[in-house]
């Protein structure tokens, strides 16, 4: 199944953003009216790309990487509709809730992070605030469903920034790699603890959530 790519902008720190009508060549009148964002920091490029992007397009600034994403498929979206449904089956903390959509802030290596992960699962009332990106205290599970155009960043970057903020659990499901690993126990900038299991299986997930995935629904 074919998958759109990313637009990485990988270590952007500050350097010029060209659009349609550079002049490579630098000699093109003062007066053009092509904005210079030399000075621009990637915090502020970060924001202006965020305003920019398509609706439904998803934008990330990931360990210093400014990544656009396409909307997902439908496979994607079925696996998440999945694990929503058994969480709110299985949960016996009733006052958890499951979100899509939520922007959160993490600690970076240089950069303050910007994520938007596929599930977030909190109790009711974290996010309710009028802020977009949100301070990850609170979160208690993060899941991502790889694509092969995003599954690097979800193995490696992500981890990072998730294991910093101190989320207990991520929950990797890999589909090129046809298995589930579920991160926990957080500790600097990885996670201690990182059972996998093959698709198919039924995974357990550490409290608070304590109860069986069941992947074979997948």
């Amino acid at each position: 199944m074919a998958t759109a790519e990313p637009i990485i902008m990988p270590g952007y720190q500050g350097e010029a953003i060209h659009g349609p009508y550079d002049d490579p060549d630098g000699d093109s009148d003062a007066d053009s009216g092509v904005p210079d964002y030399s000075d621009t920091s990637v915090e502020a490029a970060f924001e202006r790309i965020s305003a920019a992007a398509p609706l439904g397009w998803r934008v990330e600034l990931i360990e210093g990487e400014i990544c656009v994403t396409p909307p997902a498929n439908g496979e994607h979206e079925e696996i998440l509709a999945e694990v929503n449904h058994q969480v709110g089956r299985k949960a016996s903390d009733d006052s958890l809730r499951n979100y899509g959509g939520i922007g959160l802030s993490l600690p970076g290596s240089s950069d303050t992070g910007r994520v938007e992960p596929d599930l977030v699962i909190a109790p009711r009332g974290t996010f309710d605030d009028q802020e977009v990106w949100h301070d990850p205290t609170g979160v208690l599970l993060v899941a991502e469903v790889t694509s092969k155009s995003t599954a690097d960043r979800d193995r490696n970057k992500k981890i990072r920034g998730y294991a910093r903020a101190g989320i207990p659990v991520y929950l990797l499901i890999d589909r090129e790699e046809a298995q589930v690993i579920v991160y926990s126990e957080p500790s600097g900038d990885e996670y201690t603890q990182n059972p996998k299991y093959k698709l198919g299986l039924a995974v357990p997930l550490p409290e608070p959530l304590g109860f069986e995935l069941d992947t074979a629904e997948f």
